[in-house]
């Protein structure tokens, strides 16, 4: 299996750059977040006729995300157990929930694309609603993991965290002062860790970033931010053979400001194992 992640920043402004990519570079599945655009609204011909079928789940112009992949998709969810909501000036759980969240069961995988709050500034009220957003994240990968132990889990897309120093070179982001570096971000992306999660790709491409601001020349100077995952447990990460950040996808006419993330999966037989025994994907 060969999976992918990729805040597309507007799926309808970029759906023939990403549908190009996702051919050219053989994904199998396709995790999107920033898809901006209600289910309706989401170009989902462009998909089928390139050999994907897309769930999507999107509720205004702003978040939402989805998942294309050529295998069939189970048991899909557009939420976690107790994902809060966010609402200016609501609190609780009668804040409506965001379409920052999607889930399904692919290959003997279970694939999550989350776009994590942003955060906005320390102090905001949208700060505490991603710290709560992420605490229950974490509980659901804690709860999961215990009861299934062996499960491929794979938790990919927009973190909003640089979780190290070396994950921010961005001069503007300054811990102290700005969200995506403050120790609470960082220990919840630790936390995820901590539940039985590991960066799968980290230990193959230990440089790069996967996100650069439109502004200030971000871009050509290189100041970005590693903020782009892919999270797996155990089983999952036992199966990466590769993995890539297309970092040139943030070149040419009109890119997102992210680029993909990309690892190779392998779940064959082990050696003791009969070599005929066909593969889960």
């Amino acid at each position: 299996m060969r999976l992918a992640t990729w805040n597309v920043n507007s799926i309808r402004a970029r759906v023939d750059r990403i549908v190009d990519f996702a051919v050219r570079e053989h994904i199998d599945v396709l995790a999107m977040q920033e898809i901006k655009c209600k289910v309706d609204q989401f170009p989902f011909e462009k998909f089928e006729e390139a050999g994907f079928h897309v769930e999507a789940h999107g509720f205004s112009q702003w978040n939402g995300v989805a998942i294309a992949s050529r295998e069939p998709v189970t048991d899909v969810r557009t939420a976690f157990p107790d994902m809060p909501g966010f609402e200016k000036g609501v609190e609780g759980s009668d804040a409506p929930q965001e379409a920052r969240a999607i889930g399904a069961t692919i290959g003997g995988v279970e694939v999550w694309s989350l776009y994590v709050p942003n955060g906005r500034a320390l102090g905001d009220p949208h700060y505490d609603y991603k710290l709560h957003w992420l605490a229950a994240l974490e509980q659901y990968t804690r709860s999961t993991l215990e009861a299934h132990p062996d499960l491929p889990l794979a938790l990919v897309g927009d973190f909003n965290i640089a979780p190290t120093d070396a994950d921010n070179g961005d001069p503007a982001v300054v811990p102290g002062f700005s969200t995506h570096v403050s120790p609470l971000e960082r220990d919840a992306f630790a936390a995820l860790e901590a539940a039985g999660l590991t960066d799968v790709v980290r230990p193959l491409v230990p440089t790069g970033f996967t996100y650069w601001d439109y502004k200030r020349l971000r871009f050509p100077r290189n100041e970005g931010m590693r903020i782009d995952f892919i999270l797996g447990s155990s089983a999952l990460a036992d199966a990466v053979t590769g993995a890539e950040i297309h970092r040139n996808e943030r070149k040419g006419e009109l890119p997102s400001d992210h680029v993909p993330v990309v690892v190779d999966l392998d779940f064959g037989a082990s050696d003791d194992e009969d070599d005929d025994r066909p593969m889960i994907f």
